[in-house]
């Protein structure tokens, strides 16, 4: 039987989505592409003659450029112990939240969802006078039961270190709303039948719980670890890379030769690269992850 409706109807409720994403999100990209095999920089903004095409060039300088590849391993010292910490934990915060009985737990989803929604540069500046190695509050409570002052924003190692736990205090929030979302989405059904077969608690988030939580842990793992592979804004307002670049990210090195030194072609070039990282990256979880559901 022949459709009397119209056959165009559903592109026009998707065209301004797809106009929305060619203009802000194709585009950008097409022309950063463009960029990045150029020598443009702020002075050949104003006399497009001056731009160059140097080909590979930039791409081959950047990823000699030393601070680049230090930018590399601290982004991944971010991925291999944030990611991780912030699925634990907040996994871990919506098995208790779930479980709890009493209404305490209730409130608990208020006061662990807060930092997620909070200003980030806010809290950043907030976080460095608590990290302020004299006058900070973390200082003082180690000074209270007699532990020395750790250096947290001036030891190259040690400023890593409290760059993730700001990082982990501000994730565990929305991630936990996640799991929790899909935690009270399990038929009850599953929880009193290993009930009646005698399972515990624990017993029921091994064989129950996290088994059937498995595309909520995918999908907070996906984007957690594009979040952190695009870590910025904590380094930029808490240490400004240091010291000694030990806490510059790659998103921290693109920011600084595109906005501060206005090495455009450079900063596209070292967009690239961790654009192409993050499809990589992405494209690895999602093909374990269709082996283990073939299993």
């Amino acid at each position: 039987m022949k459709s009397t409706g119209n056959s165009k109807t559903p592109y026009l409720f998707i065209a301004p989505a797809l106009i929305l994403l060619s203009l802000f999100s194709l585009l950008p990209i097409a022309v950063a592409l463009m960029i990045s095999f150029t020598d443009i920089n702020l002075s050949s903004l104003a006399d497009w003659s001056a731009i160059n095409f140097i080909g590979l060039q930039n791409y081959l300088d950047v990823v000699k450029d030393p601070i680049f590849v230090k930018s590399i391993l601290n982004t991944l010292f971010y991925v291999v112990f944030g990611v991780p910490f912030v699925i634990i934990c907040s996994l871990s915060i919506a098995l208790l939240i779930n479980f709890g009985k009493a209404r305490i737990f209730k409130a608990f989803r208020v006061i662990f969802y807060m930092p997620s929604i909070t200003n980030v540069v806010a809290v950043a500046v907030v976080w460095s006078y608590l990290y302020n190695p004299q006058y900070g509050l973390f200082n003082y409570l180690l000074k209270l039961i007699q532990l020395p002052a750790v250096p947290w924003l001036t030891d190259p190692v040690i400023a890593k270190i409290s760059l993730i736990i700001l990082a982990l205090w501000r994730a565990i929030g929305l991630n936990m709303i996640i799991f929790l979302a899909a935690i009270q989405g399990i038929p009850r059904t599953y929880y009193e039948a290993a009930e009646l077969d005698g399972a515990g608690h624990f017993r029921q988030i091994f064989s129950i719980t996290l088994p059937l939580l498995r595309y909520a842990i995918f999908f907070v793992s996906v984007t957690t670890m594009i979040g952190w592979l695009q870590f910025f804004e904590e380094p930029f307002v808490m240490t400004k890379g240091g010291p000694l670049d030990s806490t510059t990210s790659v998103a921290l090195f693109i920011y600084r030769n595109g906005f501060q030194q206005s090495n455009f072609g450079y900063a596209a070039a070292g967009s690239f690269v961790l654009f192409i990282a993050i499809i990589v990256i992405t494209l690895i979880q999602f093909k374990f992850t269709r082996k283990e559901a073939d299993i």
